[in-house]
């Protein structure tokens, strides 16, 4: 089983994956930040151990968008690269 660690970190310190196959439109990044401001951060980015995002780029520019300095993360260790 994979080890999880759940924090929050600093949105400085995340980085974009860069074969990243997902793409979101401005309008599209709007709506998922006025999502969290309704809602709140309901759903964590999901980061390696070196901070590269994973899953959740679109809720990471959502954050900044926002002015966010801090996201909830769940950091997952042991993943291969297949």
């Amino acid at each position: 089983m994979t080890d999880l660690t759940f924090a929050a970190c600093d949105i400085a310190a995340l980085k974009p994956r860069a074969y990243n196959a997902r793409t979101h439109s401005k309008a599209q990044i709007r709506q998922i930040a006025d999502s969290i401001e309704a809602f709140g951060f309901t759903n964590p980015i999901l980061i390696d151990g070196n901070g590269v995002v994973i899953a959740g780029h679109a809720r990471l520019e959502a954050a900044k968008l926002l002015g966010m300095s801090r996201v909830p993360t769940i950091c997952i260790e042991g993943l291969t690269g297949a």
